[in-house]
């Protein structure tokens, strides 16, 4: 009968170390994860903003698509005018005149990454959400009036849980009260001219 106690009081505390183990390390790998998931989404998203930046610079406006903005970033080139002079100074003696040249739009893209030694994005792959089986954001471009003027919009993002794997579950938002995995993660707005990401919350 001892026997039987002894090893059934063994067996709860091997269960109860094992239980405090993963109490501490659950928590500790899941912000890890999200931590490493975060930054590559983050990064991604970035590098989207950038080309349609560069896209709104050849085009006027945001794409609608990633067909479109790839499309457009390959061919398509942005118009750089270039003043010479002061045409409301009467005195100067320099004539006043505009020299109009031409950049491709790649050129653009890619010089905004080489100027700060970081690698060119693949435009074809700038779509997929990392962590994912070929996941793309969401991506969503118009026009909106705004404060009583026209003005481009555009938002593109995803959700916590299409990339937190075994962590995208609401069972976590207890190790941070800042997740929820329902929650999106993007930049830009649909109802307001804003390329800020919303990430800096979460």
């Amino acid at each position: 009968m001892k026997t039987i106690i002894s090893l059934l009081l063994t067996g709860l505390v091997l269960f109860l170390i094992y239980a405090l183990v993963l109490n501490i390390k659950e928590p500790i790998e899941f912000q890890a994860v999200k931590s490493t998931r975060k930054a590559k989404v983050v990064n991604s998203l970035e590098n989207i903003r950038t080309a349609q930046e560069v896209f709104k610079l050849a085009t006027g406006q945001y794409a609608h698509n990633f067909d479109t903005l790839a499309q457009v970033l390959k061919t398509d080139s942005i118009k750089i005018v270039t003043i010479f002079g002061d045409k409301d100074d009467k005195k100067s003696t320099e004539e006043f005149r505009e020299v109009i040249t031409y950049r491709s739009a790649i050129d653009s893209f890619s010089n905004l990454f080489i100027r700060k030694d970081m690698t060119v994005p693949n435009i074809d792959s700038l779509r997929y959400v990392p962590f994912t089986n070929g996941d793309t954001y969401t991506i969503a471009a118009d026009t909106m009036t705004y404060q009583s003027t026209l003005v481009n919009v555009v938002e593109v993002g995803t959700r916590w849980k299409n990339f937190m794997g075994e962590y995208a579950d609401t069972k976590y938002m207890k190790y941070d009260n800042s997740y929820d995995p329902n929650n999106p993660i993007k930049f830009g707005d649909m109802n307001a001219p804003n390329l800020a990401g919303n990430w800096s919350m979460n």
